[in-house]
């Protein structure tokens, strides 16, 4: 019984992944950091394949924070060109892959050019039935739930709901992501060892996985440890280990 349970989780429904260390390894090779953007990108592609090949449900990408502002402005234009170009030449091939590209944080910020791009991607997926490929740009956990707490507010002013109308399972539903199960496995490459204001409100139960490999040497291999490290994980969600445990034996 103990192994038809963990084959039921082998395959997690929601992955969400910090994209960490591309920097770090362009330095390490005596190469301008915006070599090591060029090389995590090759990283993105596999991984994304990857969970496409193993019918993975949703997987959210880490792209840009809203505190990757504060970078040189040098590397910001660079990326921006990159994650222009990159969009520009992926779209065509998730889309004949059935994959529904959607982006969340704060688009406004960039150019209109960038943002006419994410809206065609949208356009052209949003009807696809594959998996949800959730990109997070100019994206902040805060600023998810502030901006959830804003569009309650107004629900109230307006007299549409009551204060005591407002509960976790309410505000759940005006953070991003509120169609999609929570995320199950949160993975960061690069060493780091903390969430960086990334989906604060929904990964209030997910596993979270690190690892020192930098993310272009994250591959199909460092992926599946990523999952195997997973399935030997025992949720709880606030039971004891017994119940979980009588649970599958029951299943």
């Amino acid at each position: 019984m103990e192994n038809d349970s963990k084959q039921q989780i082998i395959k997690p429904e929601h992955i969400v992944i910090v994209m960490d260390g591309n920097g770090r390894w362009a330095k390490k090779r005596f190469m301008p950091r915006t070599a090591g953007h060029k090389a995590g990108v090759k990283s993105t592609r596999k991984i994304v394949e990857t969970c496409v090949e193993n019918k993975i449900e949703a997987l959210t990408l880490f792209a840009f924070s809203s505190e990757n502002w504060k970078r040189p402005d040098q590397e910001v234009s660079s990326l921006m060109e990159l994650f222009l170009t990159t969009l520009q030449s992926e779209v065509k091939k998730l889309h004949e892959q059935s994959v529904c590209i959607r982006f969340i944080g704060d688009c406004t910020a960039f150019s209109d050019k960038l943002q006419k791009s994410i809206k065609q991607a949208e356009d052209l997926t949003v009807n696809n039935t594959g998996m949800n490929l959730n990109i997070a740009v100019n994206y902040g956990g805060r600023w998810d739930i502030a901006t959830a707490c804003r569009a309650i507010a107004e629900k109230v002013q307006a007299s549409e709901i009551k204060t005591s109308d407002i509960d976790a399972e309410l505000i759940n539903q005006y953070v991003t992501l509120s169609d999609l199960p929570d995320p199950d496995l949160f993975i960061r490459t690069g060493g780091e060892q903390r969430i960086s204001n990334f989906l604060i409100w929904q990964l209030a139960y997910t596993e979270l996985y690190f690892t020192d490999v930098l993310w272009p040497d994250f591959d199909e291999n460092e992926f599946d440890k990523a999952l195997g490290w997973f399935v030997n994980r025992q949720r709880r969600f606030g039971k004891t280990g017994d119940q979980v445990e009588q649970a599958n034996k029951v299943n």
